[in-house]
């Protein structure tokens, strides 16, 4: 059995277009480009992708590199489909990561695993953003979560809401009352409300474009970019429009 797993979630919600996942960053496909920014975590002992059954996502396969495993599971319940997936991949513990975030940090995926393993009390351990909620929920696009294996397991039996279901990690920081959370807080620096990183249309593609552009692939940390868009006012106002019109939605 494996320590910690990374997850890449690769099967997007009806409300994200999957195929971004296919655009290519760096000539990479932006799913291609997500696992290899999560496989550059050292405290990972393992990275899978998860796929859901549908005819419309039989593409996935052929983005993920060839020494990663995929899983393929429940088209309908995104949360079987990861307790699914443990059951054939066993590992005491997940780090998951969407597959649609091009900046995710595997420093921060890193910091996340060591918390976890100073804290072996808690059930799950992510970022949380200034205004507490947990920083998965922000546009920011940077953070991964971190969760029991267990925790997850639980949470496919007893979760009933569809929307527990449909978002693999709710039912969990959710309920503080039947699992053991911790937040850490999220870096100030890009922990605003004007830095969206997040891939949900075609506008945030751009954005990407943009910061790969400037900074190259070899320098892509959330610090260099939090640098970068400091000295953007006009890219950060774009991106605090659009983050307001995706929070009023």
């Amino acid at each position: 059995m494996l320590g910690t797993l990374g997850i890449v979630q690769a099967c997007q919600t009806p409300h994200e277009p999957s195929g971004y996942l296919r655009r290519r960053l760096g000539g990479r496909p932006l799913l291609e480009w997500v696992i290899r920014r999560v496989t550059d975590s050292t405290r990972l002992d393992g990275v899978i992708v998860v796929a859901c059954d549908a005819p419309e996502h039989r593409f996935v396969a052929e983005l993920v590199p060839m020494d990663v495993p995929v899983f393929v599971g429940d088209r309908v319940d995104p949360l079987e489909r990861f307790s699914r997936a443990l059951e054939q991949y066993p590992a005491r513990s997940v780090v998951r990561v969407r597959g649609d975030n091009p900046f995710v940090d595997p420093v921060l995926i890193d910091r996340l695993v060591r918390t976890a393993e100073e804290h072996p009390e808690c059930d799950y351990v992510s970022y949380m953003s200034a205004d507490g909620r947990p920083a998965i929920l922000s546009p920011v696009g940077v953070y991964a979560e971190w969760l029991r294996a267990s925790a997850l397991h639980k949470a496919a039996r007893v979760a009933k809401d569809p929307s527990d279901r449909a978002h693999v990690t709710r039912y969990i920081y959710s309920h503080p009352e039947r699992f053991r959370l911790r937040l850490v807080p999220a870096p100030p620096e890009i922990d605003r409300d004007d830095v969206r990183l997040t891939i949900d249309g075609e506008e945030d593609w751009e954005h990407a474009l943009a910061i790969y552009d400037a900074l190259g692939p070899d320098c892509l940390d959330w610090q260099r970019i939090a640098v970068l868009l400091d000295h953007q006012p006009v890219l950060r106002s774009r991106m605090a429009a659009l983050n307001r019109v995706s929070g009023s939605a």
